[in-house]
């Protein structure tokens, strides 16, 4: 498979600018062939965010957009940016900005200033929450201002959403052993009359997609507009959690350049799948306590379809994940996302294993390589390894031995991930540090 790289964080773009020839020349050996890079903001002053470039007030002009309020720059840090993205260019490297996508005017202003790149990602294109629980900023049946403006933005009938709501609502409120039992396994018809599926629900779930959809035309037609070819790459949630999303990989596929679906698998912490089966499943069983939990997970295996291996009850969920998780689950999610794009080109795998800026329960280095071995079986040919925020030593001699030449682990060598600990640091406290030889 062919690797690309996440080279962003959450608190500082700088980190990536260190040294970052070498990191790359490590990176070309292991196989990386494309970086994603973003946003496109320095930290200054501690907390302080500043722009990684200039704007042109004359772009924003030229498109009748008020351009943005002077901000501080620098410069230096500016001039070592561009030679990072012209080092990686000079490579041949795809390069994407994450986050790059800011309406019409926004966009071609950050396309003039980095040159180097061939296009933008959104971040979780028309994205409808998702969650049971409200957590990480909503939840599945939120109607605050800004979604209802939203909603009302498409000529949606607010008053017939607000019904189907409120219907859906009340059934998941009032689940019975017995109503479960019998229909939670009998497919589509069953499930209808599981969840009371009436009219006014399945237009809720319409407009919900067709929120996601107008989204998607709008972006298209932005950067359509662009003064040179611009590629547009969206980052969905997994094919299970589509339905729920709006994000319809087949209506996707129409309007982007690449797809990211997000193989994001960790508990706990936010938007991994274990976290979030785990909280759809404590919800259902506080609004509905007669249930067990084999109970309530049926229900979720009815929704969405999706039946974790080996996962009967919550505290199953914290023994890890067993092999078939992965050459079913996985490789189920990436087949889905294939078939449904129909254009494997277009689909790049965004991989992380749960850390920051997740907070979810970390995965090891055997669970990533499952996940890629799962994925390659599926049939993918490309991913994006999202670090967090930095490679560790086991993820990059995964990464490598999967996509290039492994990384030899010399402490001497040019590169070391800056995530593990170089072993000199133990000599300094009298350890004997053995000089390393290839082992690949």
């Amino acid at each position: 498979m062919e690797a690309w790289i996440f080279t962003h964080n959450d608190v500082t773009l700088e980190h990536w600018m260190a040294d970052f020839e070498s990191t790359f020349d490590a990176w070309e050996e292991g196989g990386v062939r494309g970086i994603v890079v973003g946003r496109m903001q320095f930290r200054q002053d501690g907390e302080t965010r500043i722009p990684a470039w200039r704007p042109d007030p004359k772009v924003y002009e030229s498109f009748g957009v008020e351009p943005p309020a002077p901000a501080p720059r620098d410069p230096e840090k500016e001039k070592r940016l561009q030679a990072m993205l012209d080092n990686a260019a000079a490579r041949g490297w795809h390069i994407m900005i994450f986050n790059g996508y800011q309406g019409l005017a926004g966009t071609q202003d950050i396309m003039n200033a980095f040159p180097q790149a061939h296009g933008v990602i959104i971040d979780g294109p028309g994205e409808n929450h998702y969650e049971l629980m409200f957590h990480h900023g909503g939840e599945v049946f939120d109607t605050r201002k800004h979604i209802r403006k939203l909603f009302e933005g498409i000529g949606a009938d607010m008053d017939r959403i607000e019904r189907g709501i409120h219907h859906l609502q009340e059934r998941l409120h009032n689940l019975t052993p017995d109503l479960v039992r019998y229909h939670a396994s009998g497919g589509m018809l069953s499930g209808m009359i599981l969840f009371d599926i009436n009219e006014d629900v399945t237009y809720w779930l319409r407009m919900r997609q067709e929120k996601s959809r107008r989204s998607w035309v709008e972006a298209r037609r932005n950067v359509d507009r662009m003064n040179r070819k611009v590629e547009l790459g969206g980052i969905p949630r997994t094919a299970t959690f589509s339905p729920l999303t709006g994000q319809d990989y087949q209506q996707m596929a129409a309007y982007f350049d690449y797809i990211f679906p997000k193989h994001y698998y960790w508990h706990r912490g936010f938007d991994g799948m274990y976290g979030t089966v785990s909280r759809w499943v404590q919800r259902i069983l506080q609004w509905n306590p007669s249930l067990t939990d084999q109970d309530a997970f049926a229900v979720i295996r009815s929704l969405l379809g999706l039946e974790l291996p080996d996962i009967t009850s919550l505290a199953d969920m914290d023994l890890g994940f067993p092999e078939e998780f992965f050459s079913r689950v996985v490789y189920e999610e990436t087949r889905r996302a294939l078939d449904a794009i129909n254009d494997v080109d277009k689909v790049i795998c965004w991989v992380s294993t749960g850390r920051c800026p997740h907070h979810g329960d970390p995965m090891p280095a055997l669970d990533l390589h499952r996940i890629l071995t799962a994925s390659q079986d599926a049939g993918l040919k490309r991913f994006l390894f999202h670090p967090e925020p930095e490679l560790g030593a086991p993820e990059w001699r995964v990464i490598s031995g999967m996509c290039g030449r492994r990384w030899h682990e010399d402490p001497e060598g040019k590169y070391w991930p800056r995530d593990t600990e170089r072993p000199e640091s133990s000599s300094r406290k009298g350890y004997f540090r053995p000089r390393l030889r290839p082992v690949d």
